[in-house]
């Protein structure tokens, strides 16, 4: 049983996303790809729909200064970037020195100064051409306005789902396991967010109410907004996906003061059903901080548990519109890289098809992806663009504790809608007539 349509990641051409692309990485504009995938948009109410523009707001990757430009004493420098600017109130407790450093921070310097040429003379490489073609001169066009403040109120209500009832029969919860976001007639539909995978199945993105708020969804896309108790629909939804992005809420001291989001001990993350998603072949992509623990776990432990096998370590590295690192590469209390570990499952010995043959394409080392980040926490680039060479043109994508969706992707996790909320993006309506191409699904094949 099927209850995915088969569609294709990259159908739609994203070419202008990718800057730059050379033997170090790619240089990325995220906020393009962004604003491409609402480029056609429509808005759903209970009884029309109406032709909307859409756009991604401009301040959410307006980076333009680097944290060079903050001028403390050395004796303060491993403070966070709010306390750097209380110069009034002296530090609660006695600052450590910097020789007196703990294991952790030990390997930490040790992982860095491997790789530290990497990523100076790769980003130099990158930035430099993206340069020669107008890209990283600094923002022109700076968008006075505060950045979106939504308080997202995703993982109370998944935490109150729990206390409804689980489907018992396996059959039956194969039968209900997917809904259409949208009506037969086009426009919205009752839809139960929790225990059933949601999907998009209209070319354009819809703008939607959901739960009282409206949410901005992309076209092509499914999704189910859960925890680890509710993850069922997911494994019962028929598909096993080529490509499965992983953003796993590691635990650290930050996060624990900072409350943006619940963490999870590594050790839960073994509880991923990620065989019973993986297809053949499957490249799995795992975002880890900078805490070498982190980094072990996913290599030695995780991975091996799962029967991946790890293939390379690629860098996202976070730059200002002006190109400069927005953390200085050697700081002690922030790095402007994230690493990610690429693993793929092993090819099937018995079989050989275009797909795996496609699949099989070797994952370089050490690649970087540049680009400037966004001011909301925890948003990440897409990784879609710069993956296709190694998972092919038809692949199917899904990503784990997802935080925004992506067209033609499934993505799960409790806090899955939360940068899909309309406050994050600039609507406004058009003297177009309306288009709804529920024709151009036709085509696909039926749920079961």
């Amino acid at each position: 049983m099927s209850c995915l349509y088969s569609v294709s990641l990259f159908k739609s051409c994203f070419i202008m996303s990718v800057v730059v692309a050379n033997k170090h990485g790619w240089v990325v504009d995220a906020c393009s790809l962004i604003d491409q995938w609402y480029s056609r948009c429509i808005q759903i109410k209970k009884t029309h729909k109406s032709d909307m523009k859409c756009r991604y707001k401009r301040q959410c990757f307006q980076i333009s200064k680097s944290h060079f430009d903050v001028k403390v004493d050395a004796a303060v420098e491993g403070e966070n970037s709010e306390r750097l600017q209380k110069t009034d109130k002296p530090p609660k407790k006695r600052k450590r020195k910097h020789s007196e450093l703990n294991q952790g921070e030990v390997d930490l310097q040790a992982f860095h100064e491997k790789i530290r040429s990497v990523i100076l003379d790769g980003t130099k490489s990158l930035v430099d051409s993206a340069r020669v073609l107008g890209h990283l001169n600094g923002a022109t066009d700076l968008v006075k306005e505060p950045l979106p403040s939504h308080e997202c109120s995703l993982v109370a209500l998944c935490e109150m789902a729990k206390e409804l009832p689980l489907v018992d029969n396996e059959d039956e919860e194969q039968e209900v396991c997917v809904q259409s976001l949208v009506a037969e007639d086009g426009c919205s539909s009752h839809v139960d967010l929790f225990s059933r995978v949601t999907e998009n199945r209209d070319e354009s993105a819809i703008v939607v109410k959901l739960m009282g708020d409206e949410y901005v969804i992309p076209p092509r896309t499914a999704f189910l907004l859960s925890d680890f108790t509710r993850i069922r629909p997911l494994i019962h939804y028929g598909n096993k996906f080529d490509l499965i992005v992983i953003d796993p809420p590691w635990e650290n001291k930050s996060v624990k003061r900072s409350r943006r989001y619940s963490s999870l001990p590594s050790t839960q993350l073994k509880r991923l059903p990620v065989p019973l998603l993986a297809s053949p072949n499957c490249l799995v992509v795992t975002w880890v901080t900078n805490r070498p623990s982190h980094l072990r776990f996913v290599r030695d432990e995780l991975y091996p548990h799962w029967g991946v096998e790890v293939k390379a370590e690629w860098f996202w590295v976070k730059v200002t519109t002006s190109g400069q690192f927005v953390f200085p590469l050697d700081s002690h209390h922030k790095k402007p890289y994230e690493v990610l570990v690429l693993g793929r499952y092993p090819s099937p010995g018995d079989k050989c098809t275009s797909s795996s043959e496609t699949s099989a394409v070797p994952v370089e080392d050490q690649r970087l992806i540049v680009s400037v980040p966004s001011a909301l926490h925890s948003q990440k680039p897409s990784l879609s663009e710069v993956l296709k060479p190694y998972i092919g043109s038809e692949a199917k994508c899904l990503e784990l504790f997802a935080r925004n969706l992506q067209p033609g992707w499934t993505s799960w996790g409790n806090e899955v809608l939360k940068f899909q909320h309309r406050s994050y993006f600039t609507l406004t309506g058009t003297d177009e007539p309306t288009r709804f191409h529920r024709d151009e699904t036709q085509h696909l094949p039926a749920s079961d």
